[in-house]
């Protein structure tokens, strides 16, 4: 599928290996997963960190094998849903950071066009979690607000 801005097609990648069932090597138990997670996340780790973390220092090639569920279930499960999708954060801080550096360099034009398209983006995303229910209907993106939310 082509790129919206870019015309250009996405970029092939290492693929995952698929797996059916629990590799006998495997020593972390489904508990022990679910413990680990919710440990990891009060700490504050990210849901990517958290899943490299379980595969290079615990062994676990697959949370949602072993648990038998994904991530983000095991945190809702738990009450630790986050308020923002992660994806929206991403954006969010992206979006700051671009600001932040055109208030120093005002006549970059190359980081005002990607502005513009990250703060697309971000709306294109909010009608979708807004659709999804994931996000309050009357949300609206205001830089000033998510830069408070952010912080």
């Amino acid at each position: 599928m082509a790129r919206i801005y870019a015309r250009t097609k996405g970029r092939s990648g290492s693929k995952k290996v698929v797996r059916n069932k629990i590799p006998e090597w495997q020593t972390m138990k489904k508990k022990d997963v679910e413990k680990k997670v919710l440990e990891l996340r009060k700490e504050g780790i990210s849901k990517p960190e958290i899943g490299t973390i379980l595969r290079d220092s615990h062994g676990v090639p697959s949370i949602r094998l072993t648990a038998g569920k994904k991530l983000q279930a095991i945190l809702e499960e738990n009450n630790m849903k986050e308020d923002y999708p992660e994806e929206l954060m991403n954006l969010f801080k992206k979006a700051i950071n671009l600001r932040k550096h055109l208030n120093k360099n005002k006549k970059d034009l190359h980081n005002q066009r990607a502005l513009q398209l990250t703060e697309s983006k971000i709306r294109r995303l909010g009608k979708y979690y807004i659709r999804e229910k994931k996000l309050p209907k009357k949300w609206k993106y205001k830089p000033a607000e998510v830069e408070l939310l952010v912080r």
